[in-house]
């Protein structure tokens, strides 16, 4: 159906209904990045082994990533109102069961409660925006608030954490997600309308555990390799993904109602926002990595310190995310996007420079361009891609870009991790390491973190090899921002292509 700028505005009870939604986003973002600064309470009070520690802050993420598809499809198939309302009662209950766990295994199960609740957060979300906004620029607007929502709770989850410890027990995290979940549990049914595909049928439960053994083993190979560098298991884990994810397409292809309807791909400013938008995130979340480590490991800033001085990029986001909207409306959503790709690679252009020669004000400077840049191309890109879906089809094409930013982003840390983690290894092997035993040999030669943390206990003392390690580093982080920048560069002459052939501009995002 074919919508234009003269479509139904919203009225207040629509704004109300996007603020609603937006807190919730939020608060699933949050999720992800609350227990940063939990993590030493839970130790001295639950004694979680290694293992369980890991998956205590894993397990949320895992669930989240292996259940969007699902969760998207599940509202197009019997109300998008109703499953996000579910997900909300769910996500309270899980709140409460893991704020009062007393032992590590039950605060994982807990965890993964949240992860399947949250999973139902995003895509709902993302598509009642569709049924909210008719008109094409207000809805580039309420997708710029949801977009601030989710960069907010990642920034935010951390500092309400840390005020929260101060005071109170580190169940305090997870109870303040409770008030919230009531909160859209009364306000959901009154101001935020249902929508469902009439002709769905019932999901496939087969295809739900193929996109499960897909989704979850190959987020798990990613996040671990990242951690731990590339293993044996790591490899298993990521073959399995593979296996299971082409047993998955193969069954789609097959069913009258599939879980992913694959002829979206056939979509050209579909498919082409898609791989947009993985990029982006995929740069964005590697870089990003690079840089906090940078200020803390290169520069000598406490985590603290480091938090501050990000503070000016994140300021940038969060203007940028509100804003955002107006250039969609005023370029068109390719040349926004076109546009927002050639800044994005000047900022890691300038990045790359600034990490070469270590100038943290540099650093500081080139991400408040990247923030400039990226937050246009991902937001419209996502508009984008719900919006070239069909109306049914909204709730899954928005669980098929929240998967997609799981994707990259994991993916973007072990790959720029691992280039990065290469280059360093093989600065230290020409560094004069003598005096040191076999073991701290391997430990300086692995990491730059090790090597600091190795450092701090030798008093004073300050090795030369120290500053070769940080120019190893420095140097392995400029190397990726290099190919950030020829990358992206090569995108937005893919997507420029794309874009013309689709007649994007002509047809805004909504239309097909």
């Amino acid at each position: 159906m074919q919508q234009t700028t003269e479509s139904k505005h919203a009225g207040r009870r629509e704004w109300i209904g996007l603020y609603v939604l937006s807190i919730a986003c939020l608060i699933y973002s949050m999720d992800l990045s609350v227990l940063f600064l939990a993590m030493p309470a839970i130790v001295a009070d639950l004694d979680p082994t290694a293992a369980e520690l890991l998956w205590i802050n894993d397990i949320y993420g895992f669930m989240v990533a292996g259940f969007l598809v699902t969760m998207g499809t599940l509202g197009d198939r019997i109300g998008r109102r109703r499953v996000l309302l579910v997900g909300a009662f769910a996500f309270g209950i899980a709140s409460a069961l893991a704020a009062f766990s007393t032992t590590a295994q039950q605060l994982i199960a807990a965890r993964a409660l949240l992860g399947i609740a949250g999973a139902t957060v995003a895509p709902s979300t993302l598509s009642l925006i569709v049924n909210l906004f008719e008109n094409e620029g207000e809805r580039n607007r309420a997708i710029g608030v949801w977009g601030t929502a989710f960069a907010l709770g990642g920034l935010v989850g951390p500092l309400i954490g840390g005020l929260l410890l101060q005071y109170f027990h580190w169940g305090s995290v997870f109870l303040i997600n409770i008030p919230v979940m009531l909160g859209l549990l009364i306000a959901g049914p009154l101001l935020l309308p249902e929508y469902k595909n009439a002709e769905g049928a019932r999901i496939d439960l087969l295809s739900v555990i193929f996109s499960l053994a897909a989704v979850l083993p190959f987020i798990y190979g990613l996040k671990h390799m990242a951690a731990y560098g590339f293993e044996a298991d790591q490899a298993v884990a990521l073959a399995i993904g593979f296996a299971f994810g082409f047993a998955f397409i193969s069954r789609q292809k097959k069913l009258t109602h599939p879980l992913i309807d694959l002829q979206l791909f056939k979509i050209p400013a579909f498919t082409a926002s898609l791989a947009v938008n993985l990029a982006g995130v995929f740069f964005i979340f590697g870089i990003f990595l690079f840089q906090n480590l940078f200020l803390q490991l290169v520069t000598g800033l406490s985590a603290f310190e480091a938090a501050i001085w990000s503070i000016p990029s994140s300021l940038i986001f969060t203007v940028m995310s509100f804003q955002a909207h107006r250039f969609t409306n005023r370029l068109g959503p390719s040349r926004t996007v076109i546009l927002g790709l050639l800044v994005n690679a000047v900022g890691t252009a300038a990045m790359g420079l600034a990490a070469y020669h270590q100038s943290a004000v540099g650093i500081l400077a080139a991400s408040m361009v990247i923030a400039v840049g990226f937050v246009p191309v991902i937001l419209t890109t996502t508009g984008l891609i719900v919006g070239t879906a069909p109306p049914e089809r909204a709730g899954s094409a928005s669980a098929i870009s929240e998967t997609s930013a799981e994707f990259g982003g994991a993916l973007g840390v072990a790959l720029l991790g691992s280039i990065g983690t290469f280059i360093y290894r093989s600065t230290m092997a020409g560094a004069d390491l003598s005096g040191l035993t076999p073991q701290q040999v391997e430990t300086a030669s692995s990491t730059l973190a090790s090597a600091v943390e190795m450092v701090k206990s030798f008093g004073e003392i300050q090795p030369a090899w120290l500053d070769l390690a940080r120019s190893g580093f420095s140097l392995g982080f400029a190397a990726c921002c290099l190919l950030a920048t020829v990358s992206l560069l090569a995108l937005a002459a893919i997507a420029r292509r794309i874009y013309a052939t689709a007649h994007v501009d002509d047809n805004l995002p909504s239309g097909h």
